[in-house]
């Protein structure tokens, strides 16, 4: 059980003002009664299946310089900042 101590923990270390910290236990609480539920997924038996590659079969990295300024390459640039899609609630 996730207590308004650590609560109040947490949120000093984070530097966050909280004036409702019951409303915060409710949450992480859920958060962490729903990884409960995660943990008893029982999943330790699935396979998974990895494609295994040699490593004389990866490519070489190479250094190559870029000396154009990327900002400038953006789409949406405006003078000194970048116009980016509005964000729905």
């Amino acid at each position: 059980m996730v207590t308004k101590e650590e609560i109040e923990h947490v949120s000093k270390l984070m530097k966050i003002e909280i004036t409702d910290h019951k409303e915060y236990v409710d949450k992480v609480q859920k958060i962490l009664d729903y990884f409960d539920v995660l943990d008893s997924a029982g999943v330790e038996s699935e396979e998974i299946s990895m494609h295994e590659i040699s490593i004389i079969n990866l490519r070489e990295d190479k250094y190559i310089p870029f000396n154009d300024k990327l900002i400038e390459k953006l789409n949406h640039y405006k003078g000194t900042y970048v116009r980016a899609p509005k964000m729905s609630s």
